[in-house]
């Protein structure tokens, strides 16, 4: 909008109704304008806010008849979107307070009654099966480096792999009922076996 917003015989009206009627004439366009420069939505919408606290302190620009209003609103929040950058760039990169301190954790016992019986139900699988999900699954070894570890042919790894995965499941089955009747939920498996027995 070219000119002033508001008419000089309304100059006496409040600050407070002249700032809502800049933000319903003018908020959409300078939320598009400064989510544009910033990427962000949320910091958009404080560049905004800080634009129409800096037009209210100074309410005589929208009132002076002196050039557009909008204008003016996109160079003020062009102006703040820019002063935040720069201080966001001399300010150096902020670290937490404990560097050292480990984040906690909540409650873990669930996590290790879950490991604990995977645990279990490895032992009950044969060797050479075992060894080989130990091998894929929590060295997380590809089935080739798999098979240099143990010394067989890869196709042996994956027939291995295939077999001892089923015994697994069925080791599962038959423990989740006795385990989910003692508990009152079936155990959880570790993230690296979980979703290939599941």
């Amino acid at each position: 909008m070219a000119g002033p917003l508001w008419p000089r015989t309304r100059r006496g009206s409040t600050d407070e109704a002249l700032i809502r009627s800049v933000y319903e004439e003018h908020g959409h366009a300078l939320l598009a304008y400064a989510t544009r420069l910033t990427g962000d939505r949320a910091t958009a919408e404080d560049v905004v806010q800080e634009t129409l606290i800096r037009a209210w302190r100074h309410s005589e620009v929208l009132v002076n008849g002196k050039g557009s209003v909008r204008g003016w609103l996109l160079t003020v929040a062009r102006n703040i979107i820019t002063d935040r950058y720069r201080a966001k760039a001399a300010r150096p990169a902020e670290v937490s307070g404990a560097a050292a301190a480990p984040p906690v954790e909540l409650d873990h016992a669930d996590s290790i009654v879950d490991t604990m019986t995977v645990l279990g139900a490895l032992d009950q699988l044969s060797p050479e099966h075992r060894d080989v999900l130990k091998e894929l699954y929590y060295r997380q070894l590809s089935v080739a480096e798999a098979a240099d570890s143990l010394g067989i042919p890869a196709g042996t790894v994956k027939s291995r792999a295939h077999y001892a995965l089923k015994a697994l499941r069925e080791v599962f089955r038959q423990g989740s009922t006795k385990e989910g009747n003692r508990r009152g939920r079936p155990p959880q498996r570790p993230a690296g076996l979980r979703e290939v027995v599941a």
